[in-house]
């Protein structure tokens, strides 16, 4: 028999498998509150469960933990850890400063099949799909290593879904995820501190607004389908012209508007009138754009455009009212940028487990 992982069990799913025994509701309740406000790592330590109630658990459950390989720290504050999987494969999740802000920037995937051109995570192939749990223990394993002593997140305020993978290429086990993050005796995170990064999958974007509601982030890029195309294969499949119509069935608001993501790549998408044309674009959306100045690698051919184009760029929308924003760029010197994440093995530490406490050490 194949255990379930606790930290993947919904309210629901947990009720389901006590009513089996004949124990009540609340019970999941006290289940949850261990898992994540408490944080243990074994089911033993839920003292205000039966003897009779644990021994079921520990026949049918675990409480997983992915393993910590290795911390870099960039010299801006940025964190990335790589984390390694029950399997041996490997993700990596970033911690972000931002004045009163620390936002945690997890993955869902281990690579990515979505193929952007600009994106180092694609480059690297499509491994698996994370599952809930391990989507929800990232957030767990960085708010211990944040505070081991403190309870719940920490000091994590916000969690962005965009790193390793293309969240809604993962539709059930991210949704279960962001059901278990929004849990007010858990991780006790609103929807307004979570956001949900897509490349442009238009039936998911319409099934995440009817089931979940987060705020919604779109890696658009191009206001053409041609230059589109090119750069993100997936707007072979859903164009341009299906994408804004699933935007528009999304339940944004002045108050919680859809965020377009729109790298800016110097010669290919950052002039006057690719400017004009995303403004036409998304004119009519309750939307904010977040211009992010393309992040340089050696291995990419893209280049950043210059200030002054970037300026021009801003200004350019701005003069149609558009809510604008640039992304100051943060981790490059550590690879933990937008787009840059892989989750490979690279000169990694040897790493020494603590033995009982599930955590690990770097040497």
């Amino acid at each position: 028999m194949i255990k379930l992982n606790l930290k993947g069990l919904t309210r629901s799913e947990l009720v389901e498998q006590l009513a089996g025994i004949g124990k009540e509701r609340y019970r999941a309740d006290q289940i949850i509150r261990w898992l994540y406000l408490q944080r243990v790592k074994d089911i033993n330590s839920m003292n205000n469960l039966s003897r009779s109630c644990r021994e079921h658990l520990q026949g049918v459950a675990f409480i997983g933990q992915l393993v910590l390989l290795k911390e870099q720290k960039s010299q801006d504050g940025t964190r990335k850890f790589l984390f390694q999987l029950d399997d041996g494969q490997t993700i990596e999740t970033v911690l972000i400063p931002d004045q009163d802000r620390l936002t945690l920037c997890i993955s869902t995937q281990v690579g990515c099949r979505m193929g952007c051109r600009f994106c180092l995570t694609g480059g690297s192939g499509f491994k698996r799909q994370l599952t809930a749990a391990e989507i929800v223990d990232q957030v767990i394993q960085v708010a211990g290593i944040l505070d081991p002593e403190s309870r719940a997140r920490g000091d994590i305020s916000n969690i962005v879904l965009m790193g390793m993978g293309e969240p809604l290429d993962n539709f059930a086990q991210v949704l279960k995820a962001l059901e278990i993050l929004l849990y007010d005796d858990g991780l006790q995170f609103s929807r307004r501190r979570l956001t949900l990064s897509t490349c442009g999958l238009a039936p998911e974007i319409i099934k995440l607004g009817q089931k979940m509601n987060v705020a919604l982030a779109i890696s658009l890029n191009a206001a053409d389908d041609k230059l589109r195309s090119e750069l993100m294969p997936i707007n072979r499949r859903y164009n341009l012209r299906t994408l804004l119509a699933a935007c528009r069935r999304y339940p944004a608001t002045n108050q919680r508007r859809i965020t377009f993501e729109y790298i800016l790549f110097a010669g290919l998408n950052d002039a006057p009138a690719d400017a004009e044309r995303l403004a036409a674009l998304i004119g009519d959306l309750p939307a904010k754009i977040n211009l992010i100045p393309f992040n340089e690698h050696p291995e990419l051919s893209f280049r950043r455009p210059q200030p002054q184009k970037i300026a021009a760029f801003v200004n350019c929308l701005q003069q149609h009212g558009l809510m604008v924003m640039t992304r100051k760029s943060k981790g490059g010197d550590i690879s933990a940028a937008c787009g840059q994440l892989r989750g490979e093995v690279v000169n990694c530490v040897t790493i020494q487990p603590n033995p009982g406490s599930g955590a690990v050490f770097l040497r």
